[in-house]
């Protein structure tokens, strides 16, 4: 199974981004996913169920001891052949 992820941590900061969102943006990145998007505003990512679920955990634990107040998230199942595209 293929699977999204959409999240975005808080507080937001334009100026400078907050080490939460750094750290994030280090977890997505370093993971084994595809299709990765980071941005000020939310960030995106796919890959296989167990990596994503596995990176879902990781970016909880490691944000919210990095001063995330709020993680928001969303996993969508990704139909077979339509990359971005829920089912």
């Amino acid at each position: 199974m293929r699977l999204r992820v959409e999240f975005t941590t808080e507080p937001f900061d334009l100026d400078e981004a907050p080490r939460h969102a750094v750290v994030a943006r280090e977890i997505v990145q370093g993971a084994e996913l595809d299709a990765v998007d980071v941005g000020p505003f939310g960030n995106t990512a796919e890959g296989s169920d167990a990596e994503v679920l596995e990176v879902v955990g990781e970016l909880l634990r490691r944000t919210l001891d990095s001063g995330a107040a709020r993680v928001s998230l969303q996993v969508s199942v990704v139909a077979d052949g339509q990359e971005g595209e829920p089912r």
